[in-house]
C-alpha cells in the first residue's frame, strides 16, 4: 500500500478521529518485554589498559569491547608508539604508556583494570607492577614461566587488595558451557574418561610463533601454549575432583631444528582422585591446526572438535539415540564475556571465574608433567584440587 492508502484506511478505522491520531497511534512505543541485561552507559563501565598490542591483543582482545557491556578501554601500554596512536584512533583511545612509564599508570583514575598480553616471560614482571599500582589484573594464559612466579602473582594480588585473573576465556565460550552443563547434569551418565589433543605447526619465521620457540620468553614449549587448554577445559568438566598423579613423555620429532630450548610436543596423563583419567597431547607439529575434547560418560558422550577455537566450536552429542551436531552459540562471545566477567569481580572485589589460584593450579602441573617426562615418563604423584 502506499503511503496515501495508509492514512485513508487509518482515517476510516477511526471513525471521526483524524489521520494525526491515527498515525500517533501506529507510533505509540511498546513496553520492555522480559528482563534484558542492559549494558551499563559508557562513563559507569570498568576502564582497562591493554598491555601489549600483538596479534592476539589487536584481532581478539580488542574487538572483543565491541560487545562488551561493562568494560571499555581507555589506555594503551605498547613500545610501538606509532601503533598505539593508530589504534588509539581507530578505538578512541587516548592515552598512552610505554614499558618504561608504565608504572605511573598508578596515578591514572582512568584505570580500573589491566590486561596482560604480552610473551609469557614477562607475565609475572607487569602483572606483579599492575598489582602494586592499585590496578586489578588479568593476565594472559599461561600464567608465568615458574610456579614460583605464579605464588608471587598470587601474594603480590592479595597485598594490594586487588584481583587477579588469568585469561582462560573457554570458561566463558557458550559451547563449552553447554558442555559442562550437560556433564553436570548427568546426561553423560558417571564420567569415565576424558581425552584432549591439541596443536598446530609452528612457525618459526612468523612472529606471533617465533618468541613461542624462544624458553625466555615463551617458558616452555606446547604444553605451555597449546596443550594447557585441553588440561585446563578438561578440568573445567570435574569440579570437585583432585589430580593424585600425573604422567609425561616427550615426543618432539627427532632432529626437528624448531626445538633446540622448548619442546616440540608432549603425551600425557592426569588422574583423578575419583578414578578418571585425562588423556592429553600437546605439538607444535600437528597440520592443519587441531583442537579436540572427547568426554566419555557411562551412558553417553560429548565430541567437541574444535573445541577450543575463537569462531568455529561445535559439539557433538551422542547419548540415547543418534549422534547429534549443534552449537550452543557464538564462540566469539567469549571475549566480551570474559571481560565484563572480570570487570564486575573487579568492581566487586569478589574472585574471578578462572582466578590466579587456577593459573598457579595449572603451573604446578605442568611442571609436574615436565619432571615425569624428563624422566622417561615416570609416574608423579601429586594432591592438587581441581
Amino acid at each position: 500500500m502506499s503511503r496515501r492508502e495508509v492514512l485513508a484506511a487509518g482515517m476510516a478505522a477511526a471513525g471521526a478521529a483524524s489521520a494525526a491520531e491515527a498515525l500517533a497511534q501506529q507510533a505509540e512505543g511498546q513496553p520492555l518485554l522480559g528482563d534484558p541485561a542492559l549494558p551499563e552507559v559508557p562513563g559507569q563501565r570498568m576502564r582497562w589498559a591493554i598491555v601489549g598490542l600483538g596479534t592476539f591483543a589487536v584481532g581478539q582482545v580488542i574487538p572483543g569491547f565491541a560487545d562488551a557491556r561493562h568494560s571499555r578501554m581507555t589506555a594503551f601500554v605498547s613500545g610501538n608508539p606509532e601503533k598505539a596512536r593508530d589504534l588509539g584512533a581507530r578505538y578512541g583511545v587516548s592515552r598512552f604508556y610505554d614499558y618504561e612509564n608504565f608504572d605511573d599508570i598508578a596515578q591514572d583514575d582512568e584505570i580500573d583494570c589491566v590486561y596482560i598480553v604480552l610473551p609469557v616471560g614477562l607475565h609475572a614482571e607487569y602483572t606483579i607492577r599492575a598489582l602494586e599500582a592499585g590496578k586489578h589484573v588479568l593476565c594472559e594464559k599461561p600464567m608465568c614461566n615458574t610456579v614460583e612466579e605464579a605464588e608471587a602473582m598470587v601474594a603480590a594480588a592479595e597485598a594490594a587488595n586487588r584481583q587477579l585473573g588469568v585469561a582462560y576465556r573457554v570458561h566463558f565460550e557458550p559451547n563449552n558451557l553447554d558442555a559442562q552443563r550437560r556433564i553436570a547434569a548427568g546426561e553423560l551418565g558417571t564420567m569415565r574418561f576424558i581425552s584432549a589433543d591439541h596443536g598446530f605447526s609452528a612457525d618459526p619465521n612468523w612472529p606471533p610463533h617465533k618468541w613461542r620457540l624462544e624458553k625466555l620468553l615463551a617458558g616452555g614449549g606446547s604444553m605451555f601454549d597449546i596443550g594447557i587448554y585441553g588440561m585446563n577445559t578438561s578440568l573445567m568438566m570435574l569440579p570437585g575432583d583432585r589430580v593424585v598423579s600425573v604422567s609425561g613423555t616427550y615426543s618432539t620429532p627427532a632432529g626437528d631444528d624448531r626445538f633446540t630450548e622448548v619442546e616440540g610436543a608432549i603425551e600425557y596423563r592426569l588422574r583423578m582422585a575419583s578414578g578418571i583419567s585425562i588423556q592429553g597431547s600437546s605439538s607444535y607439529c600437528y597440520s592443519p591446526y587441531v583442537s579436540r575434547q572427547r568426554y566419555f560418560g557411562s551412558t553417553g558422550s560429548i565430541e567437541m572438535r574444535p573445541a577450543t577455537t575463537y569462531y568455529d566450536n561445535s559439539i557433538e552429542l551422542e547419548a540415547g539415540g543418534a549422534p547429534r551436531t549443534f552449537r550452543a552459540g557464538n564462540p566469539i562471545s567469549q571475549f566480551s564475556a570474559q571481560l565484563d566477567g572480570f570487570s564486575q569481580a573487579a568492581r566487586t572485589n569478589t574472585p574471578h571465574r578462572t582466578p590466579g589460584a587456577m593459573g598457579l593450579r595449572d603451573m604446578r602441573l605442568i611442571e609436574a608433567l615436565y619432571a615425569s617426562a624428563d624422566q622417561g615418563g615416570a609416574v608423579v604423584e601429586v594432591d592438587i584440587p581441581v
